[in-house]
């Protein structure tokens, strides 16, 4: 433990609310003064990540760093303990980048509902809980920062959401909660089998393991519930695709690059070393859902109609190979697990961000009715394609990193699981990695080739004759719009952009702070398992 500098996660974490206080005593009218004081407390934010980034001991990334323990609720044993160790830094940092740039993307693009003060205000809220919940170090905390997440979000998809906002909203929130109930009750479980001590995650770590192995068992199932709501995985994933559909393009970013990675980090950080014979009894089960989810993921992205409902489903496909990577227990596959998390998070929030600026210019997602964007906005053809690369696993790109070795890790899972059934799985993950070339290759070609749907092309320019069709149809009103990508897009879109490359590139800026840590888990795990 390492408790120089402790007031930075804090500090870190608790920030955006001090930009909500601020924006609570300013009227809802000064829209454009709610929206610098977002994107400055998200800056800020942010700024104080990047101190964390440089502060942070990378020769010591297995140890918990910035610790703090102090007592919190001395009535049920519960403390507020955080510290950062190597699995949890990328995600803090980067939960706060995506904040910071949905809040610049957010200048431009208000969605229809309009109120940018309640709108800002819920997301800085949403970065509270996002952050809290990779340095929590005590289960009621996590617990704390997991579910504060989940109210803005049904808020943001509820008030601001697309047509059927209301049902997509509910189901969200119906899901989560659902996945909440049993996994605090898997939480009680294992505090009271534990010894009722803390709820400290070091404590239930050592203790954990000493529990009955049928006891874990159970307990691990309340968790795996809990956890894989919020992945999702198959078959618990249909809030999903609607949540995300109806969602502004602002909460699909956030769902898509945060919010998911909640589940996947709960099962490497909380499930799997706490109840290291729970997590080996379920480590086949886990993988069997996994690649199910994989393959349903692909198939049902080729049957989808609309953009913003493929790219959700993708990341069904997407979570899969992470809970593969996770499913084999060993070090190889939770390293590749947690870089497909940050390159997933870079990649389909990419995505989403440009899925929703289409709907903003076309005023429709349906993949049908779009074609020729590489003539159109030749420069948002590019970055569809770009991402589409990176999101199919092009090598090169961060994508590729996240599947490919979460597939190779299953060949030889750990802790004697069977090697026929993983090895098996592996054969249909990488089927899956074809499909997913094939739907997201559909979709470029659909969208970005051919000639502009001749009602979104304006009188300026040359129709080839269908000039008397614009002229008809002239008063919708979406001519004027389709503009290329605007200087706010560039802004909020580039460090995204620039980070696929990078870690593409130079995946081992990630995997070194990854696996220092990743190979102490596991070797507690190995420590645990009789």
């Amino acid at each position: 433990m390492i408790t120089n500098d402790n007031w930075l996660l804090t500090v870190g974490t608790f920030l955006p609310l001090v930009g909500v206080l601020i924006m609570m005593f300013i009227p809802g009218t000064e829209e454009r003064l709610h929206k610098q004081i977002a994107i400055v407390t998200s800056g800020a934010t942010l700024a104080v990540g990047i101190f964390t980034l440089v502060r942070f001991d990378y020769d010591r990334a297995a140890d918990l760093q910035f610790f703090v323990d102090e007592t919190w609720i001395s009535v049920i044993n519960s403390n507020y303990t955080i510290g950062l160790d190597g699995i949890s830094l990328p995600l803090y940092i980067l939960s706060m980048a995506v904040t910071f740039l949905v809040a610049i993307y957010t200048w431009n693009n208000v969605p229809d509902a309009g109120n940018p003060k309640a709108f800002l205000m819920l997301m800085l809220v949403l970065q509270v809980g996002m952050a809290g919940s990779f340095i929590a170090q005590d289960l009621i905390l996590f617990f704390v920062f997991f579910e504060l997440v989940l109210l803005p979000m049904y808020f943001m998809i509820g008030v601001w959401g697309g047509e059927d906002r209301q049902y997509a909203s509910l189901k969200f929130f119906l899901y989560t909660m659902f996945g909440s109930a049993l996994m605090l009750v898997a939480f009680l479980a294992l505090f009271f089998q534990a010894g009722g001590e803390s709820f400290g995650f070091d404590y239930l770590m050592t203790q954990g393991a000493l529990i009955d192995r049928d006891v874990q068992i159970w307990i691990f199932a309340g968790m795996f519930i809990g956890f894989a709501v919020k992945v999702p995985m198959f078959p618990f994933h249909t809030w999903l695709p609607d949540a995300h559909t109806q969602a502004p393009t602002q909460g699909s970013v956030i769902l898509a690059a945060i919010l998911l990675k909640l589940g996947t980090y709960g099962f490497v950080r909380i499930a799997l070393p706490m109840l290291p014979e729970g997590a080996k009894a379920w480590a086949p089960v886990i993988g069997i859902l996994a690649v199910v989810g994989i393959i349903y993921g692909a198939l049902g992205c080729l049957a989808q109609t609309d953009m913003k409902r493929l790219i959700a489903f993708s990341s069904v496909a997407h979570m899969g190979f992470v809970m593969l990577g996770i499913s084999t227990l060993t070090t190889f596959g939770i390293n590749a697990a947690l870089f497909g998390m940050v390159a997933h998070g870079l990649i389909t929030g990419m995505l989403f961000f440009v899925a929703g600026s289409v709907k903003h210019r076309y005023h429709t997602l349906e993949i049908k009715r779009l074609s020729g964007m590489l003539i159109q906005m030749p420069r948002m053809g590019w970055i569809l394609g770009f991402c589409a690369m990176a999101s199919l696993g092009l090598p090169g790109l961060a994508g590729f990193w996240g599947e490919f070795p979460a597939i190779l890790s299953a060949y030889s899972p750990g802790f004697g699981l069977s090697e026929p059934l993983f090895r098996t799985l592996m054969v249909i993950a990488a089927l899956g990695t074809v499909l997913a070339a094939g739907y997201l290759l559909w979709l470029y070609q659909r969208t970005a080739f051919g000639d502009p749907n001749p009602e979104f092309v304006s009188q300026g320019e040359p129709a080839h004759s269908l000039s008397a069709a614009a002229n008809e149809h002239h008063d919708d009103g979406h001519h004027d719009e389709i503009n290329d990508v605007t200087p706010i897009e560039w802004i909020s879109w580039t460090p995204f952009l620039v980070a696929i490359v990078v870690f593409g590139v130079f995946p081992n800026l990630m995997f070194k702070v990854f696996d220092p840590a990743v190979t102490q888990l596991v070797e507690r795990m190995g420590a645990g398992i009789k």
